[in-house]
């Protein structure tokens, strides 16, 4: 199991890489960039804040987008509680590293106690990684000049890619993300920066309804 925790935790952050630089190619600073990967710590809500605010998106926009995208952490919290079952300063803890790996690993185990520990060191692996890597990818982007003359402007839309290409099982995912596709495509044109996302939820929602 810690074998396992381990090899999620360095996988997954090194990713951080590309938030990094993707950051800096949308002209965050290195200080902006490391405190989202800090405080925010959702690799999928990190980068639509990213690409809203550096396609020229409202604040409003980005905020919207991220939260829409780091809702799931909720429901992973209400399935984990009673597992965890945190109490004062391991409940805000738990909370901010309650990500898709942390609670993947934890409910593939068979007891309370292995699942409590791969939550644990899965979910403090990743951030300290994940902090680590963007730092590296921010310090490295910056290091090279002009970033978008390198083709890391591009790190958003792919790793936005890279992120929901897994998760496409069955045929309700893949009608999900070809309708959305369509939809945010005909939006961008007549729509601000990050509308076009959010309205993708919608497309989710009504699926869901009618199932």
């Amino acid at each position: 199991m810690k074998r396992d925790s381990f090899t999620v935790s360095i996988t997954v952050g090194a990713y951080g890489i590309a938030f990094g630089a993707a950051a800096i190619a949308d002209h965050f600073t290195i200080l902006q960039a490391c405190l989202l990967s800090l405080l925010l710590f959702s690799g999928a809500s990190q980068f639509a804040v990213v690409g809203v605010l550096g396609a020229g998106g409202s604040a409003a926009s980005a905020i919207a987008t991220s939260t829409l995208l780091g809702s799931r952490n909720a429901l992973y919290g209400l399935r984990l509680a009673p597992i965890l079952n945190h109490k004062g300063w391991r409940r805000a803890v738990g909370a901010q590293v309650t990500i898709d790996e942390s609670t993947g690993v934890a409910l593939s185990q068979d007891t309370n106690k292995s699942m409590k520990q791969g939550f644990w060191y899965t979910g403090i692996g990743v951030f300290i990684f994940w902090n680590f890597f963007t730092l590296l990818g921010a310090l490295g982007a910056k290091a090279i000049g002009n970033p978008s003359a390198w083709g890391l402007d591009a790190a958003v839309p792919a790793a936005f890619l890279g992120m929901l290409w897994p998760r496409l099982k069955g045929r309700d995912t893949w009608a999900v993300a070809a309708a959305s596709v369509v939809l945010s495509l005909t939006l961008v044109p007549f729509v601000p920066a990050g509308v076009p996302i959010i309205s993708c939820a919608v497309i989710a929602i009504l699926l869901g309804w009618k199932s």
